[in-house]
């Protein structure tokens, strides 16, 4: 016992720097982050508050956090989410001072009572300038910044009717991986893709061109003429989702007309959802959300009359899934609308899949007629 105490005390120096030399990396990569954000001109308010503090006080990430969360607090015409002094553990000192300064800084005054009015009033007043600004489309017509985030929900589309419009930041970022996640998927080649660039106009994903000499205005019409589509996606943020929101007269009403949204975990979780809705030729697959759960022996999916779950690693490798029914038989005696037999047992090499290929799995079941029907027509 006395040799394992000198050990730990001879380490614990050692552990300090390596716990100290960990959190320097953290706190570099989040900032670096948040750099490239702003550079790419993705970054909002806040993210320029975060840097302000840096470099304007020397904070570190947490209290860097605390500042642009009263910087915007302030600016968005909220009250200050602290109390006079911090009455939780982990508000430390510094990050409650730094919360204060950034909430003065975005021109908070909490010793004034009329104060949250007053900054209320401005951020509405700012709000309905930026209104103003930006065309008014007829109710025919919404926004694509008020367009829903993709889901499983709606009907699956052949990629051949799906038009996907990119921002020009976004094809930039490669910390997002959009792109990347588009160039993987199978029959994305069918579809029409289109760049958007604030400021310069529409043009092929394909090319870097524009379309000729044509206005701005009639760019994307031109790309889309004679394109039938039932499926739009926007994949933009900032400045280009602006410039395609000017010209959201110019997009025809589909059935489905989604973009992503939000942080770039659940973009990437939404872009997914809307890549797994795509049909290839001859390709059938059912609609409708999935129930997920998580059991004892792995994954679970739920549609319709049909189950497909994670059945245990393989022989001599891989993964086994399998779709049944409700009462726990293999899905047996099924076939796609064009008589081809479904085999309700299949095995994966990559568990890293094991989702997507349930998906595909259910959905096929849940679009397939029994046998039987077939051999009594």
């Amino acid at each position: 016992m006395a040799r394992g105490r000198a050990r730990v005390a001879a380490l614990q120096p050692l552990n300090e720097k390596i716990a100290a030399q960990a959190e320097r990396e953290r706190q570099t990569r989040n900032f670096a982050c948040i750099e490239r954000h702003v550079a790419a001109r993705s970054g909002d308010m806040r993210d320029q508050a975060i840097l302000a503090g840096r470099d304007r006080y020397g904070y570190d990430w947490d209290a860097a956090i605390r500042y642009g969360d009263g910087y915007h607090a302030a600016i968005a015409g909220w009250e200050p989410r602290f109390p006079a002094t911090p009455s939780r553990e982990n508000d430390t000192a510094c990050a409650h001072a730094a919360y204060l300064q950034g909430f003065r800084d975005g021109g908070g005054q909490p010793d004034d009572l009329f104060d949250t009015a007053r900054r209320a009033y401005a951020a509405a007043a700012q709000a309905q300038r930026a209104r103003r600004s930006i065309p008014v489309t007829p109710n025919s017509r919404p926004r694509p910044s008020d367009w829903p985030c993709p889901t499983d929900a709606p009907r699956p589309t052949c990629w051949s009717k799906r038009l996907i419009i990119i921002g020009a930041q976004t094809t930039r970022d490669r910390d997002g991986g959009l792109v990347a996640m588009l160039r993987a998927q199978p029959g994305h080649e069918m579809a029409m893709i289109i760049v958007a660039d604030a400021g310069h106009g529409f043009h092929p994903w394909s090319s870097g061109d524009e379309i000729g000499t044509r206005a701005q205005a009639d760019q994307l019409r031109a790309l889309i003429a004679g394109f039938e589509m039932d499926d739009i996606l926007i994949m933009a943020d900032g400045d280009d989702l602006a410039w395609i929101d000017r010209h959201a007269g110019q997009l025809p009403l589909c059935r489905t007309m989604e973009r992503t949204r939000h942080s770039g975990i659940q973009q990437r979780g939404q872009f997914r959802a809307w890549l797994d809705r795509g049909l290839r030729d001859g390709e059938v697959l059912a609609s409708g959300h999935i129930r997920w759960t998580k059991i004892a022996q792995g994954l679970s999916g739920r549609l319709g009359e049909f189950a497909t779950r994670y059945a245990g690693p393989a022989q001599p490798r891989g993964h086994r899934i399998v779709v049944e029914l409700k009462d726990g038989k293999l899905a047996s005696g099924f076939m796609t609308p064009q008589g081809e037999p479904l085999v309700p047992e299949t095995v994966i090499t990559n568990k890293a899949h094991l989702r997507k290929a349930m998906t595909i799995m259910l959905r096929r079941f849940a679009a397939a007629i029994p046998q039987h029907h077939a051999i009594a027509a």
